[in-house]
């Protein structure tokens, strides 16, 4: 490990920048590096890469990976993979609870400052983007909430990290999208009705302050909320990027994978039909999508005590011919998880797009196509590896500064200017809810949009938006 190239993003005595010509290095924010990207891309492989040429300790954003269980449905690394390199917040969160942006926030923040002291680099990894603004910006929703007590360190011994076990909380107010929509319409429409978490967020924010949420947030978007110059950290944010066409293949290719490395058998383990899919654990893409296919499976009888004959059960459910209720539930719930994670990444493609566009956000992007197209350790490293590195090193080596209102300038999204709020309603895509300009006004530049607008304006529909 060549660790004599690395700076210490600290500032201790072996810091390369001269305090006399950088009067704030002797303060300097701390220096982190964030790897980002959809999943599938390779950012936890590139991650672990990195260890060759800088002392790394990687911290889990991943926010399925952080609970413990369903090894091969969240994909984590397996220790033998890891190198070495530690871990943390990989597996080690009870998956009975919810663990959520301000928890991690709270968690990582201390444990990024014990990295540094032992003179590594922090390097954040995953593709949950709200897991890592939370972290590095300066403002989380619930904030302002009243902090409880209800965490507590499950301590045990040997080499793995402490479980985490989180209290469920009690609270005396039905968190609906009803109450919501009924206390704040306006905060209520930039939101979707199933999502449990914001919804939650927002009436304890109300019921704690008594301030509406769409007031208050509007408040602290004026305060430049996330903007890349009101960051807690020095942050190198490098995202792993390849086209989609080449990652849905990836993705439909690892699915099957999966399913053959005993995805089923983990998800059957902790099958419940009563079970709530918006909580903990559960919420991962490979868990629900089997639902049906269980409870059939479980009504003919077939119930199983042990994983290797409930894998000589779905050999033989999917090795038979002709027409089998069994068989195409299963082949049904496996696409499923297919789409559903090809629509991951889709979101995961906005929303990097949004940190870079709308809050000014640095991010540099590597293009690891080649790579999952037809993967060899030699293009691995020279497409993905050693950019990385040389971008890590740039970055420690100075302090780079953008000129981010420049930036804002250009794209005409000034960060106070930009509408956040205002819900628009696309006809032509079936009555489809976009929330704010700039999700409109990207959903209108969509081909599928512009296709069905012109579609319709040939079947002689008109008064429909361009």
């Amino acid at each position: 490990m060549e660790s004599d190239s690395f700076t210490n993003p600290n500032g201790s005595p072996n810091h390369k920048v001269d305090e006399e010509e950088n009067p704030k290095a002797s303060n300097p924010k701390p220096k982190v590096v964030v790897i980002m990207g959809a999943t599938g891309s390779g950012k936890s492989r590139l991650a672990i890469d990195l260890a060759s040429q800088f002392p790394i300790e990687i911290i889990n954003a991943d926010s399925m990976q952080v609970y413990e269980g369903l090894d091969v449905l969240t994909n984590k690394v397996p220790i033998h993979d890891q190198k070495g390199v530690p871990h943390h917040l990989l597996g080690t969160i009870s998956p009975r609870v919810e663990f959520t942006a301000k928890d991690f926030r709270d968690f990582v923040i201390p444990l990024i400052s014990d990295i540094i002291s032992r003179n590594h680099l922090p390097v954040i990894v995953g593709g949950t983007n709200y897991y890592i603004q939370a972290l590095v910006s300066r403002f989380l929703l619930d904030e302002s909430l009243g902090d409880t007590d209800d965490k507590c360190l499950d301590e045990t011994y040997g080499d793995k990290e402490p479980h985490i076990q989180l209290a469920s909380e009690q609270d005396n107010i039905s968190y609906s999208y009803k109450s919501l929509k009924a206390i704040d319409p306006v905060a209520a429409n930039r939101i979707h009705p199933n999502d449990h978490r914001k919804i939650s967020q927002y009436l304890q924010l109300y019921t704690s302050s008594g301030v509406l949420p769409s007031k208050y947030l509007q408040k602290t978007t004026e305060q430049n909320w996330g903007d890349a110059d009101n960051l807690r950290y020095n942050c190198c944010f490098i995202c792993v990027d390849a086209s989609v066409p080449v990652i849905d293949r990836y993705v439909d290719q690892r699915v099957d994978q999966m399913v053959n490395s005993g995805l089923l058998q983990e998800v059957y383990e902790i099958f419940n039909p009563d079970a709530v899919y918006t909580r903990g654990l559960r919420q991962a893409i490979g868990v629900r999508e089997f639902e049906d296919f269980l409870r059939v499976y479980l009504s003919q009888g077939l119930a199983v005590t042990s994983v290797e004959k409930l894998k000589e059960n779905m050999n033989t459910i999917l090795s038979t011919s002709g027409e089998n209720p069994l068989k195409q539930l299963l082949q049904d719930a496996v696409d499923r998880v297919k789409l559903n994670t090809r629509r991951l990444v889709r979101r995961q493609k906005r929303r990097l797009n949004r940190l870079q566009t709308l809050f000014g956000w640095n991010i540099h992007y590597v293009d690891a196509t080649k790579c999952l197209s037809c993967f060899t350790e030699e293009s691995w490293t020279a497409n993905v590896v050693k950019p990385s590195i040389q971008i890590i090193k740039a970055h420690l080596e100075k302090d780079i500064k953008c000129d981010f209102d420049a930036r804002n300038d250009i794209k005409g999204l000034k960060l106070m200017e930009r509408d956040l709020w205002t819900q628009h309603i696309c006809k032509a895509c079936g009555n489809k809810v976009l929330r704010g300009a700039y999700e409109w006004e990207q959903h209108k530049q969509g081909r599928s949009h512009r296709k069905r607008v012109c579609r319709l304006r040939k079947s002689g529909i008109s008064g429909l938006d361009e």
